[in-house]
């Protein structure tokens, strides 16, 4: 949601109100609170049709998870071993996936002022944290494997690599399309896309066996698959951790907001103590002091401010200070440093 405040107070000002930072606008000129209509649970709603795909990827994969893992112990492939326990992590992502999605929906509250929409990021990061985990023991699996290569049905392994493939392709485009700051369902995406490499590496680790008897075949290609994992976790895990420490979103730069709103109206004379951030995935929200001519009307300044923010950056949820000439209410070392992010 967008929503503005003008605080023309004489003392700093402070938040006691419940905040749901989606939705629609709604904005009085002066002092613009709002109500929240947080998310819709109609069917057609996409949160809603985007929990009932996270939710059937997640029965998918606990099938395909318990295949694999029948196949690697038949088999001897560390590979499939390795691909079910990436599928048993991925089964675990989507359901907090779907858990996190489930808990955005929930209204603010007063202890929870912005509701429940972060858990998509605490999620995500815990995903990624995962990942590290899992790299791991493939890594410990793999050189075990290469110091004692054991017998390994190659034909078994095949046909099982080859299925866990096909699965991961059609869960994978079920959730593919997300929002790039979506580090939930990033991280959901993140796990069946490792999941799938798995099961390319299973695939020609068995034809490799098979065809040419190279045993380290499927260790090798193992470590291979958790390099590349490793590498989407570190992306997924800077991200989340950037959301989390409440980072400016990617692509804006705060100088060129704090430019563009002192133009937005003419009795602005300056803008300081501007703080952007991200609350969860596509909600952005902004505080920003404003300085105005003498005897200015605050109400087409505040609107103006709100305009900028809401067309050129995105940003949905707005708190605006207004500061007599000269003098931060705040009182912070930092409130009248330009550029601040």
């Amino acid at each position: 949601m967008n929503t503005t405040h003008d605080h023309t107070h004489d003392q700093a000002h402070g938040h006691a109100h419940p905040h749901e930072p989606r939705g629609k606008d709604a904005h009085d000129p002066a002092h613009a609170h709002h109500d929240h209509d947080h998310a819709s649970t109609d069917v057609g709603d996409p949160g809603s049709r985007r929990r009932r795909k996270l939710l059937f990827a997640f029965g998918l994969t606990v099938v395909m998870m318990a295949v694999e893992a029948f196949g690697g112990v038949l088999s001897g492939s560390l590979a499939l071993l390795a691909d079910a326990g990436h599928m048993m992590v991925d089964a675990l992502a989507l359901l907090l996936a779907f858990v996190g999605a489930w808990m955005a929906t929930k209204p603010a509250d007063a202890r929870r002022s912005y509701g429940y929409g972060r858990m998509e990021v605490l999620i995500g990061f815990v995903n990624a944290l995962s990942q590290f985990v899992l790299v791991g023991w493939i890594i410990y699996e793999a050189i075990i494997r290469l110091m004692h290569p054991g017998a390994i049905l190659s034909g078994v392994m095949f046909f099982v690599a080859i299925a866990g493939l096909l699965v991961n392709v059609f869960v994978l485009r079920m959730l593919h399309g997300h929002a790039h700051d979506d580090v939930n369902l990033a991280g959901a995406s993140l796990h069946v896309l490792g999941d799938l490499l798995g099961s390319v590496a299973a695939v020609l680790a068995a034809l490799a066996i098979r065809w040419k008897g190279w045993l380290w075949a499927d260790p090798v290609l193992s470590l291979l698959v958790s390099l590349l994992i490793l590498n989407s976790a570190w992306r997924l895990l800077k991200l989340s951790a950037h959301i989390l420490l409440e980072g400016v979103p990617d692509g804006l730069d705060c100088a060129e907001v704090e430019k563009s709103l002192r133009g937005a109206h003419a009795s602005i004379r300056d803008i300081h103590h501007l703080h952007v951030w991200q609350l969860a995935s596509g909600s952005r929200m902004a505080t920003v002091h404003a300085e105005l001519e003498v005897s200015a009307d605050s109400a087409p300044a505040v609107i103006a401010i709100n305009e900028v923010l809401r067309d050129r950056f995105s940003v949905q949820h707005v708190t605006v200070q207004i500061d007599p000439a000269g003098e931060c209410l705040d009182q912070a070392p930092a409130c009248g440093a330009h550029g601040h992010p």
